[in-house]
């Protein structure tokens, strides 16, 4: 199905727009083997640029290997879920996987497990527990699989920030680190939905991993190119929408990716031949509605003082939070509340604390948030 916008998921193809200048950085470094780290806030297609960059390497002497590791609680989680992507990756061949396992990791047997679906993938189990493999072991079996190979092996890890969230997560990080940075043959490419997460680990010079390779961080892609990419995928359904909406559902969302592909996805429903006032009220309508359960999840939690605080933002207060005027008029508690309000509201990645002040970060969300609980 060629459908003309595509969210919620990796986009490749002709549903990939822009990022030329990212894309080719990207293949240079895993091309090279240099370590990236890539930061954004969420919902701006790092993992859609990874995935384009990742099928575009025909050099039979690169291997990349990826893992998505949001489900991933302890050391251990992750562990199993690094060496079953090596595996996979490095076998070739499903009939492959077991005698290559049992070449590198040979004090387990692994399992496989496949889907009903006919043309699913199909996934690895190993058993790994600390009485069988140190985490030394396993962090270097990359680089052990790749000098045997004769080969590369780039190792892409999606929602890297859980590893922050591990128990002992600073010994946890120091290990990887210990392991990682004398390979040779094996390099990375760590990248997160959690901005300020991600900040600390790769920024924060107490951290392990600080400098621990370039750093790409990925700004908007410009309206105009958005603007060409949108009236094309409308026109290639025989429909039309003018240089004026095609910029409004830009500017609507702030031009973050994952929401101007939504939004054009549900103007693109909503609209018969051509985009009218009406289509895209409609459209903007269906947006809200189809995130707000995600976003009364985001606030379910909040204190009045902090509904508070975002009510200011939303009114376009962006500093002098502890002034007395703001105090009384929003009602956020006394001066010493303030960063706690702030850091709470950062950690649920509802603000961001920019150069020019707090902000939401969530555009849409902001958008909802005035809808529901702005007079």
């Amino acid at each position: 199905m060629n459908k003309p916008f595509i969210y919620g998921t990796a986009v490749r193809n002709e549903n990939f727009t822009d990022r030329k200048k990212e894309t080719r950085q990207l293949m240079m470094n895993f091309e090279n083997g240099l370590n990236t780290i890539i930061i954004s806030p969420r919902r701006m297609g790092k993992t859609s640029l990874v995935n384009k960059v990742m099928h575009g390497i025909t050099d039979e002497k690169l291997k990349v290997v990826y893992l998505d590791i949001y489900d991933c609680r302890s050391e251990y989680d992750f562990l199993n879920r690094f060496a079953s992507a090596i595996m996979k990756a490095t076998a070739g061949h499903l009939d492959r996987v077991a005698s290559t396992v049992k070449e590198f990791l040979t004090r387990v047997v692994p399992t496989l497990h496949f889907s009903p679906e006919p043309m699913s993938d199909f996934s690895v189990s190993l058993g790994i527990t600390p009485e069988i493999y140190s985490p030394e072991e396993v962090l270097n079996l990359p680089e052990i699989i790749a000098q045997k190979k004769g080969i590369h092996i780039i190792v892409c890890i999606d929602e890297f920030q859980q590893v922050g969230d591990f128990p002992d997560s600073l010994n946890v990080q120091k290990r990887m680190r210990g392991a990682w940075q004398h390979h040779e043959n094996t390099s990375y490419c760590m990248y997160g939905s959690k901005k300020h997460m991600m900040m600390n680990i790769f920024q924060n010079k107490r951290m392990p991993f600080y400098k621990f390779g370039q750093m790409m961080f990925l700004d908007k892609i410009p309206a105009d190119e958005w603007c060409e990419y949108i009236k094309e995928r409308f026109e290639s359904k025989s429909k039309h929408i003018s240089d004026e909406y095609a910029k409004r559902i830009c500017d609507t969302v702030g031009c973050y990716s994952t929401y101007v592909q939504e939004l054009a996805w549900t103007v693109f429903v909503e609209t018969d031949a051509e985009v009218t006032e009406d289509s895209f009220k409609e459209g903007l309508q269906t947006l809200l509605h189809q995130n707000s359960a995600y976003f009364q999840n985001q606030i379910a939690s909040l204190t009045t003082y902090q509904m508070n605080f975002i009510r200011a933002i939303c009114d376009g207060v962006h500093t002098d939070f502890g002034g007395k005027d703001i105090i009384k008029k929003y009602n956020v508690g006394t001066k010493s509340n303030i960063n706690r309000i702030k850091n709470t509201l950062e950690d649920k990645e509802i603000i961001d604390n920019t150069k020019e002040g707090t902000i939401l970060a969530d555009p849409v969300f902001e958008l909802w948030f005035r809808s529901e609980y702005m007079p």
